[in-house]
């Protein structure tokens, strides 16, 4: 019987060893995403010059949708009403209603944009609204050596990673404080976190405001020329 029950532990042994096999794969994960790119008036005029470009990511109300939703908020908004930049801008539509960005196909059209055209890879701006919020905040902590400044507004906050962002980009971050989508708190304590590691974070909390906060933020003309006095700084 003691013989018996050793053998029969040593063969359930082995075939749970069996069971771990070791292997790899290389995936590849596609994205279709479509895109505004806007190119400043003075843009063809000064051929030797190379521009700033901002990023900017909608909310979830635009994904999955038509491109021209994109213009109800934030910068193609003003776009569209209008309004002329001293940058590029380029805003990719996020292809899934329920889905977050892939920040990783945002980087590769944004690589592709700066490539084809006269961009200063050391003043590419970011900002996000929401969901877009999110995923600019998740942009900065794993390509923290892309972006010259950040404007978010009520996003959704990385805070234990907030030590990966570059400790030298500005960054400006816009809330309502009566959001009951992504609740102020979520940017109060990253704002925290940054100030007490030293960063040079700017916070503008809207008091009457809720999760709309972008309305009044991406209207503040302050924003626009403080984006144009940052550029990129090595830790």
């Amino acid at each position: 019987m003691i013989i018996l029950g050793l053998t029969m532990v040593t063969f359930n042994q082995c075939a749970a060893q069996s069971q771990l096999i070791e292997a790899e794969e290389e995936t590849v994960v596609t994205e279709n995403l479509r895109y505004y790119l806007y190119y400043p008036k003075e843009y063809e005029e000064r051929e030797a010059d190379k521009f700033p470009l901002l990023l900017f990511l909608h909310g979830g109300g635009e994904s999955g949708q038509e491109l021209e939703a994109l213009k109800t908020n934030g910068p193609p908004k003003l776009l569209a009403e209008g309004k002329q930049f001293p940058f590029l801008v380029l805003a990719p539509q996020h292809p899934h209603p329920k889905k977050w960005w892939n920040i990783r196909a945002v980087m590769e059209l944004l690589e592709t944009v700066v490539a084809e055209n006269r961009v200063d890879p050391d003043r590419i701006y970011l900002s996000g609204l929401s969901r877009g919020g999110s995923a600019a905040w998740e942009l900065v902590v794993q390509y923290p050596d892309t972006f010259a400044a950040m404007m978010v507004v009520c996003g959704m906050t990385p805070v234990p990673y907030a030590h990966w962002i570059n400790k030298k980009m500005p960054i400006w971050v816009f809330h309502g404080a009566l959001d009951k989508v992504i609740p102020v708190d979520h940017s109060e304590k990253m704002v925290a976190k940054l100030k007490e590691m030293g960063y040079p974070v700017i916070f503008t909390r809207y008091e009457d405001v809720a999760h709309n906060a972008w309305e009044r933020a991406y209207t503040t003309e302050e924003v626009y020329s403080w984006f144009m006095d940052q550029k990129k700084q090595d830790e």
